[in-house]
């Protein structure tokens, strides 16, 4: 017996009866004499029942009904059967009808097989209403039929009462009826009942000796009571198990996202008697998949092979997903593979091919071109297809062909209005910056939940605005729904990118209000906004009082140390994430190897560089081979830099060509610069940074024909060079400013301090670098220009508002000017503050006359 502390058994109106024969029933033949051509029809529809024609053996008894004669009652009890078997329930249905017009006296084994087909398509009204015209009629199988049926149509309350009813008329229930029952019991409001019936199984001997009722009450206790544990001990106690009862274990570890004792329970099996069907398989594969076990994924696929179930369509599904998800270098053609391999697709494979391409990065072009294949074979995609197809055309940034996409899903009917498709279409929208239709779009929903609302929220976050960001969280509290992890991580994420730290740490208090302080992701979100924001300090003491560190954890606070350029702190943090067991990811390599970069650590840089792979097995990424080519190039080893481009083992994309080119405009190399242009454009010809970066060479070194030239082809292709600009938060506003910009209530009183500014810093021995101005304009005018740079504004603003010791933060969106870098030191000397710059690349730490980059950046 189990060990379990339930209610009394005694409490139910237990039936003094014990189990009888009562449901096993003879079936009655008609008592009518016999009719030679009825015989022959009769045995006719027989004969097709038999062989599996459904379709012809209803023909026959529309024969029959045409000649004014009927079925017995065992023909009519076979049809009823072969229908529900089949779940052809307006068949079914049909036969209902003939057998009304027959008017023969129904039996109860008719009358129950009627409950069985209108329970199990839907219909429960009419089932009740068969069994209460019953009477007296109804037996055991009566009873579990309705009990069962109002169980599988979420009438859990009636299902309970219907059970209790029966106990009263002295039934006493079997092995169908205690699962039905226990299924109702299946949720938070009817546990407590539940577990009153399991004392009645364990004492009624069926917990012992059924599987189904072992089944039933697994699911009560994990579905119902969110007790894994106790469902693991009944499982455990069950004497008898088969592969049904192992799958339905592993399935449930799935659900409460216990993976890795999903897998080890299926090894369990392989060492057991038993042979894994396709459902094991299949969740065991699916827990591969989220597990990384590409190993393990392999073998089951080999399994799957020699067992000949390759064909199965579930099977493959789970196959080309598990390989989509395992793959190390992000390909999807062992997924493909797969795919093609299969015979049969449904909207179940095609959806996972097409999530695999999407959740791959950078194929998503060909994630819409297996969409419209789907399409064209007359597969109808269901909510999840579209979900990924609209996160494909976000990708893509083509809100279009998005909107395309969207039209399809409403002529489908009801899927439009599925939340995660219309969650995705927000994102969509919110990634393009389309912010109007992605409000127009959340206000659609029918029924918003907190997904829906996370991601409006952080869709405004991530669009800068944090007011209206915050306006949703304040609606999501008015609801009652209460925002989730997410949703603060969203808000944080927002902050971080503004630079915002006021709003952040607005948001950190109502983190701690809302007692979600010791929570994983949140904690992870803190760190990255508290470096983000410039404080890195905060982002170290969030990071010292966490509980559990995973590797988000430990790759954020590499990251905030190696973009602040404390370099040395950074690897110190790499090496004691490595001491604790942690295993880094792609992600951490990034930010070692850009900590290498700030500082100009070559040899340490080749060294975790090569490491990668030989001790981690990770495959280095276009990523990281920009980030050994940011650092040979910061160096001045530009030659070097360019020999290791052309050796890489795939074709350099942009995103290394631009590194080059920025490394070559920083050294002032305008041949090699012109050539890592070159490779840019014949990737991207629309690529406005190539042509930016190459004009700015050109004008440092005063090629101001070259520089009209490249401008000229800019305008011409109708490209956009993106504005500087710089913001500073004062008293949880933003204020942004771009150069020469007048607008501010308080410009006269900027410009007042940067004129004294100007004269101090001249007097302690800055001296303006007239290379910065990139325009063809006389020298005394160049001056003038670099004063009204706008991170110089933003300082400049920012002394006038922020009272002493609170250190200036401004943020720049593109990389800080070489002679705002000079004038900001001059400045923290001649003011005695502190000031913090973030650019696109890293953060500036100005006192006392320095800059924590040493000037090498």
């Amino acid at each position: 017996m189990l060990g379990l502390s339930v209610p009394s058994a005694s409490k139910l109106p237990l039936p003094s009866i014990k189990p009888s024969n009562r449901s096993r029933q003879n079936l009655p033949s008609s008592s009518s004499p016999p009719n030679p051509k009825s015989e022959t029809l009769n045995h006719r529809l027989i004969h097709h029942l038999n062989v599996g024609h459904l379709h012809k053996a209803i023909s026959t008894l529309d024969l029959m009904a045409q000649k004014g004669i009927h079925p017995d009652l065992t023909t009519y009890s076979l049809l009823l059967k072969s229908c529900i078997r089949s779940r052809n329930f307006q068949l079914g249905k049909l036969v209902h009808t003939r057998l009304t017009h027959s008017q023969l006296h129904l039996n109860s084994f008719i009358l129950n097989s009627l409950i069985s087909l209108y329970s199990k398509s839907g219909d429960w009204a009419k089932a009740k209403s068969i069994f209460d015209n019953m009477g007296d009629m109804r037996d055991l199988v009566s009873w579990s039929a309705m009990v069962s049926c109002f169980a599988n149509n979420d009438l859990e309350y009636e299902a309970i009462v219907t059970f209790l009813d029966m106990l009263e008329n002295g039934l006493y229930p079997n092995e169908y009826c205690f699962a039905a029952v226990i299924r109702a019991c299946s949720n938070a409001e009817n546990i407590s009942i539940g577990k009153m019936i399991f004392g009645f199984v364990v004492k009624s001997g069926y917990f012992g000796s059924d599987v189904c009722v072992g089944c039933a009450l697994i699911d009560m206790f994990a579905k119902g009571g969110g007790d894994l544990d106790l469902a693991y001990k009944v499982f455990e106690k069950m004497p008898e198990k088969n592969a049904v009862t192992w799958t339905f274990m592993i399935t449930r570890f799935m659900q409460f996202g216990y993976t890795r004792e999903a897998v080890d329970m299926f090894l369990d099996i392989v060492l057991s008697e038993y042979v894994p069907d396709r459902f094991t398989l299949s969740g065991v594969i699916s827990a591969c998949a989220e597990l990384e076990l590409l190993v393990l994924g392999k073998q089951l696929h080999s399994w799957v092979i020699r067992t000949g179930m390759a064909i199965d369509v579930c099977l493959g599904c789970c196959l080309v997903d598990m390989y989509a998800k395992c793959a190390v270098d992000g390909s999807v053609d062992d997924s493909r593979k797969v795919f093609d391999l299969m015979v049969d697709h449904n909207f179940m494979s095609w959806t996972a091919i097409i999530t695999g391409y999407v959740q791959s990065g950078g194929r998503d072009e060909e994630a819409v071109e297996l969409f419209c294949e789907m399409i064209k074979g007359h597969v109808s995609p269901n909510h999840f297809t579209f979900s990924s197809v609209l996160k494909a055309c976000a990708n893509l940034f083509d809100p279009r062909m998005g909107e395309q996409v969207y039209t399809h899903a409403v002529k489908l009917g009801r899927l439009a209005s599925v939340n995660c498709v219309g969650n995705s279409l927000i994102s969509m929208y919110a990634r393009s910056g389309m912010m109007e239709d992605a409000h127009k779009a959340f206000d659609m929903l029918f029924e918003k939940n907190l997904i829906s609302y996370n991601t409006i929220v952080d869709a405004y976050a991530k669009n800068l605005n944090s007011e209206k960001a915050f306006e949703f969280l304040h609606e999501i509290e008015d609801t009652g729904i209460g925002p989730s992890a997410f949703t603060f991580a969203s808000l944080l994420s927002g902050a971080a990118s503004i630079g915002a730290v006021g709003k952040g740490e607005q948001i950190h208090a109502r983190v701690l209000k809302s007692g979600f302080e010791s929570n994983q992701c949140i904690c992870n979100a803190l760190i990255s906004m508290y470096a983000r924001c410039g404080n890195i300090d905060a982002a170290f003491q969030v990071f010292n009082d966490m509980g559990g560190r995973n590797v988000i954890s430990w790759t954020s606070m590499i990251t905030g140390f190696a973009k602040h350029g404390f370099a040395s702190k950074a690897m110190g943090m790499f090496h004691k994430m490595l001491e604790d067991g942690v295993r880094p990811n792609e992600i951490t390599y990034i930010a070692v190897l850009s900590a290498c970069s700030h500082v100009g650590l070559i040899s340490e840089g080749w060294k975790r560089f090569n490491s990668m792979y030989k001790e981690h097995g990770i495959v280095p990424r276009m990523e990281h081979y920009a980030c050994m080519v940011d650092l040979l190039g910061r160096s001045g080893s530009l030659l070097e830099a360019l020999e290791f481009v052309n050796s890489m083992p795939f074709k350099a994309d942009a995103l290394v060509w631009r590194t080059f080119l920025a490394a070559c405009r920083v050294h002032g190399n305008k041949e090699l610069g012109k050539h890592a242009a070159k490779m840019i454009l014949e990737q991207d010809p629309y690529d406005p940074a190539a042509y930016i970066l190459l004009s700015n060479l050109h004008a440092s070194s005063g090629q101001w024909d070259d520089v009209a030239i490249i401008r000229k082809n800019l305008k011409e292709r109708n490209l956009i060079k993106e504005a500087g600009c710089s913001w500073i938060e004062v008293e949880n506003m933003v204020h942004k400013f771009h150069v020469g910009d007048t607008s501010h209530p308080l410009a006269q009183d900027i410009y007042d301090e940067l004129n004294q500014l100007a004269l101090k810093i001249k007097e302690l021995g800055y001296v303006p670098d007239t290379d910065f101005v990139l325009h063809d304009v006389e020298d005394e005018l160049k001056e003038q220009c670099l004063l009204q740079h706008s991170e110089k504004i933003a300082v400049a603003f920012g002394l006038i508002s922020i009272s002493k010791p609170k250190p200036i933060r401004v943020f720049k969106n593109l990389r800080v000017c070489g002679d705002c870098h000079s004038a900001i030191k001059f400045i923290s000397l001649a003011r005695e503050r502190e000031i913090v710059v973030r650019d696109s690349n890293r953060f500036h730490h100005f006192k006392d006359g320095t800059c924590s980059c040493n000037d090498y950046w």
